[in-house]
């Protein structure tokens, strides 16, 4: 929906709102306007996550320590696989558990955003797509809360960052990019069919194993490779890891190719939002 201000002439201005144009994919002025609703939707997410929680938000930390140890314990305890460089493989799990948290997060509370706030999609107006953008705060808060232990694993370890750290927050926003595409597609999509809200958490599931974090890209043979990384999560979460720990195997070739799926996909996400947002209220 289309907010439109006019004025009358016995009275002050009044706002008329109308249906959007289908092929206006984001209207940014009416977004800005609204800016102060998306932060407070930001805050109020973080406030309500960890209520009445005993380690509150301790579980920022434990998350990737706990998923990072138990990959170390499978892939590099069991399966003897070996990580990139010399780095310890707790490190090496760790890193790439930061990555992946960022993408499940956004990617998750975006496609359960509508449902989780039905009460204000039908009984107020404001820019619908508010609501999957707010959840960006929740991912880029437990990202900051993690990277402290981040350095600390490095003290520990004695691994020493490189130059390659520079580019980590280009990579980080590049896969909160690919999420939330994603994720504004699937938010919409639950409104019409309830479905989605089960699927989605058992298809994050299989996804995990389909990205190189808890194994390195080397261990996948190059005559399947090609296949891989048809997954454009897949390099990205590669380079990630990369410029995090200075070691590993970047597919640059793949990369550029993420990179131009990642904004297809924020687009089409975008897109897709704005055409069934007109049917929210309705059915939601």
């Amino acid at each position: 929906m289309d907010s439109v201000a006019v004025e009358s002439v016995q009275g002050p201005p009044l706002t008329v709102v109308a249906p959007a144009s289908k092929w206006v994919a984001l209207d940014l002025l009416e977004l800005w306007r609204f800016r102060e609703l998306l932060v407070t939707l930001g805050l109020r997410d973080l406030k309500l996550r960890y209520r009445q929680t005993f380690l509150g938000v301790s579980w920022v930390v434990l998350q990737p320590l706990l998923g990072a140890g138990l990959f170390s314990m499978v892939f590099g305890g069991i399966a003897k696989m070996k990580p990139d460089g010399d780095v310890p493989y707790f490190l090496f799990s760790f890193a790439g558990m930061l990555g992946w948290n960022a993408f499940q997060t956004t990617l998750t509370k975006s496609s359960m955003c509508l449902i989780g706030n039905s009460h204000l999609v039908s009984k107020v107006y404001f820019p619908r797509i508010a609501l999957p953008i707010s959840t960006l705060f929740a991912a880029m808060i437990d990202f900051c809360v993690a990277l402290p232990m981040l350095a600390i694993l490095f003290l520990c370890y004695r691994h020493a960052p490189t130059s390659s750290l520079l580019l980590m927050p280009v990579l980080l926003l590049l896969v909160l990019a690919m999420a939330q595409g994603v994720g504004l597609f699937t938010s919409a999509l639950t409104v019409q069919y309830r479905d989605v809200q089960y699927i989605m958490p058992v298809l994050v599931q299989f996804l995990v194993f389909a990205c190189p974090i808890a194994y390195s890209v080397a261990r996948i043979p190059e005559r399947l490779r090609p296949f891989y990384f048809l997954n454009p999560l897949a390099s990205l979460l590669a380079a990630f890891r990369w410029s995090v720990l200075g070691v590993g195997e970047v597919p640059w070739n793949w990369l550029a190719y993420s990179v131009l799926v990642t904004f297809a996909v924020l687009i089409a996400g975008a897109y897709s939002f704005r055409r069934m947002e007109q049917r929210f209220a309705d059915v939601i």
